[in-house]
């Protein structure tokens, strides 16, 4: 490989990890965005470790970390840190389509989870006194208020106890108003879906660009090996 080769593949590798680099920073701050903007995590709590603004946080910071010793490596042409940005990377990307064939196979069962969790929120919600669990209570009435709906199956779920969130239009404190009759499952499950859309493209994304930058770092790891470089 001539000189003139090197280094255009030298300059395409450390434009490439930088854009990697970019990525994972952007990923990390639309994940602390998401996470700041957040809403309803309290009803939500089997599933925590991979909400979506927590993956995006978690995953955004490794990329950006191992695509700055990318860009180090490349630019210093030393070989210890390309093998250890290789290997890592390699390791990165398998998890990554670990995580999606988990949320692949798993899907019914997170399904179930996420109803049992919703389930376990609304009966500490009906069995709580005034100023107890306040957290849990807010996310809850808003997502009653916000999707119009009532329960989790239906109006029904509250045993009698319905809260004022449920309630259709003002007035809201007489005996004969209505509430809404439509559960809050389904709606809040498409409203979840929706965030796992933006982060799986996200994710998508960032591995296509991760594949990338492994089959054009290997190239330049065979010359550097070759020279016998690397290591200074």
């Amino acid at each position: 490989m001539n000189a003139s080769c090197v280094q255009c593949l030298k300059t395409l590798i450390v434009c490439l990890h930088f854009l990697c680099w970019l990525c994972g920073a952007f990923v990390v701050a639309f994940g602390e965005f998401q996470m700041v903007h957040s809403r309803f995590a309290s009803l939500v709590t089997t599933f925590w470790p991979i909400y979506p603004a927590n993956t995006l946080v978690v995953t955004g910071t490794i990329v950006t970390c191992v695509c700055f010793l990318g860009v180090l490596g490349s630019m210093k042409e030393n070989r210890c840190m390309i093998i250890t940005f290789f290997l890592t990377l390699f390791i990165l990307i398998l998890v990554e389509l670990a995580m999606a064939l988990v949320f692949l196979v798993y899907s019914r069962e997170i399904d179930k989870y996420f109803e049992k969790d919703l389930m376990k929120s609304l009966q500490i919600y009906r069995e709580s006194n005034p100023g107890e669990n306040v957290i849990i209570k807010d996310d809850f009435d808003d997502v009653q208020h916000i999707f119009q709906c009532c329960g989790v199956h239906g109006e029904s779920d509250w045993l009698g106890k319905v809260p004022i969130s449920c309630c259709v239009e003002d007035p809201c404190d007489v005996i004969t108003h209505s509430n809404w009759q439509e559960g809050c499952l389904f709606l809040l499950k498409d409203w979840f879906s929706r965030n796992y859309l933006s982060t799986g493209a996200g994710v998508i994304t960032m591995f296509i660009i991760q594949l990338v930058c492994i089959c054009v770092t290997f190239p330049l790891f065979c010359h550097i090996s070759r020279r016998g470089l690397g290591y200074q």
